[in-house]
């Protein structure tokens, strides 16, 4: 096979440099291999092998340019772990000839990860329109054309990014021509980060991670503009809640097998102290160890109304809509999963007060991550402020989720309509909202996420996982066609 490649990896040490040099030092698709330095570091020196001195991580604008200006090749490989890596055979003949075939400007495949030990498989998901997350997980071998990363050396030459270099190259790459997965396992890596999926699940808005926030922000808002799918901040509507409503506010509470959790829940709700009347809808999705018992435990209080669905096969959006379309739902419709808590008596009435105030439709609140005996655990409160009221509509598309509580006005999420899901229903609604209407913020604690083995995400499997992604990727993918639509018009 003719073709060369340029690989390019960072460097950690001596020892973990050697390592990747038996991997790659005699390959014979190998042009050229390329060390990331830190300017602090001391250069290694080998024969065939160029230091690369770069004053911030592998993932910055610095490290992309430079790898861009240097490399020669019709291919650049990229390896953003320090941790060794082990080839399958040919595989990276396997990656050029896909490439090629597909004239891809970058290609990434499934592969193989050691954790605690074990040898596992590690799928990723297919590339999307709405893959503009910037945590879309393409595995950590990552095969460029070069020709492309010239191209984009050229159109982001005054990019100065320390975390997001990588990220504004992939979404350029997305328009700038195929990003192709192989649905083959191609190397094994290590892999370190061996917390549940429940726990990783609120890295982005970890207050650490902040900085990293804001510039992904700025990257994707600029991809947006790019594709034509960017809402102006004047294309946002406020409106005012007009008509008869039985109750000002109704509290939803879909539940299924949560005997632990959902006499707590009730309680958070009734304890609510409110200048208005509000109902609870308890919609009880065929419980069998003995929730069902519970919630009737409650019948003497008139503003518990306990639902069970005809249907047996309903997931969460579907419970939420026999709620939000019953006659005695309320003019605002407010969530509150079976397993977490309000977190002061106060929570209805600072949502009910400012969908008045803001003429929002739709509002969501700040939370706090607790364990089950309501102790805080990290990263603690969560208020998502990189939502902004000029730019959160936009933003909404790049992160995983809005925040809790979520809070609708009913006649809206009756027209919207919920999809009948159990998962991503909340925040395909989030997108549709934010696409036309003005949506509230409250940052100051609302309610208490609990954390605990029972939650539905506290530790799925990759091809779990993988399902969620590719689902809220659809979402961004229809949000971002109705986006370029309505710009059109």
């Amino acid at each position: 096979m003719k073709h060369l490649v340029d690989c390019f990896f960072p460097y950690l040490s001596a020892e973990q440099a050697q390592a990747m040099l038996r991997t790659f030092g005699k390959h014979p698709l190998i042009h050229q291999i390329h060390l990331f330095c830190p300017q602090e570091s001391t250069k290694p020196e080998w024969s065939g092998i160029k230091t690369l001195n770069v004053s911030d991580g592998i993932f910055s604008s610095d490290s992309i340019r430079k790898m861009a200006q240097e490399a020669t090749a019709e291919y650049c490989l990229l390896y953003t772990k320090t941790t060794p890596v082990e080839l399958e055979p040919y595989s990276l003949e396997r990656m050029v000839r896909v490439a090629d075939d597909a004239h891809a400007v970058l290609l990434y495949s499934d592969y193989r990860e050691i954790k605690n030990g074990e040898l596992l498989p590690h799928p990723v998901n297919d590339y999307q329109e709405g893959s503009v997350r910037d945590d879309f997980q393409m595995g950590s071998l990552l095969l460029f054309r070069t020709e492309a990363l010239k191209a984009y050396l050229k159109e982001a030459a005054g990019n100065d990014y320390l975390f997001a270099g990588l990220y504004d190259l992939r979404l350029y790459l997305s328009r700038y021509g195929n990003i192709v997965h192989l649905d083959e396992m191609l190397y094994t890596e290590q892999e370190e980060d061996l917390r549940l999926s429940g726990q990783k699940n609120f890295d982005y808005v970890d207050p650490k991670n902040r900085k990293a926030q804001i510039e992904m922000e700025q990257a994707c808002t600029e991809h947006l503009k790019q594709i034509n799918a960017y809402l102006h901040p004047s294309q946002i509507r406020r409106i005012e809640h007009s008509g008869d409503f039985p109750v000002e506010v109704s509290v939803i509470i879909p539940v299924r097998n949560r005997a632990r959790t959902i006499k707590d829940a009730i309680e958070s709700a009734l304890s609510q102290q409110t200048d208005f009347e509000y109902n609870i809808f308890v919609v009880d999705n065929h419980s069998t160890d003995g929730t069902t018992e519970i919630i009737r435990s409650f019948h003497e209080e008139k503003r518990v109304i306990h639902l069970i669905p005809e249907e047996g096969h309903l997931g969460i959006g579907g419970c939420w809509s026999l709620a939000v379309h019953h006659p005695l739902c309320g003019r605002f419709s407010v969530q509150l999963d079976s397993d977490d808590l309000y977190s002061s008596p106060n929570t209805l009435q600072a949502i009910a007060d400012i969908f008045h105030r803001e003429q929002a439709a739709m509002v969501i609140g700040s939370y706090r991550m607790t364990d089950f005996q309501l102790n805080t655990l990290p990263p603690g409160r969560i208020d998502h402020k990189e939502w902004t009221p000029e730019n959160g509509h936009n933003n909404a598309l790049r992160i995983n989720g809005l925040g809790a509580p979520r809070a609708f006005f009913t006649p809206l999420l009756r027209e919207l309509q919920i999809p009948n899901t159990s998962y991503g229903e909340d925040y395909a609604l989030g997108l549709m909202f934010s696409r036309n209407y003005h949506i509230a913020r409250i940052y100051d604690e609302l309610y208490l996420c609990r954390r605990w083995e029972g939650n539905s995400d506290a530790a799925l499997n990759i091809e779990q996982i993988n399902r969620n992604n590719h689902y809220k990727d659809k979402l961004r993918t229809l949000e971002i066609k109705a986006r370029q639509n309505r710009n059109k018009q």
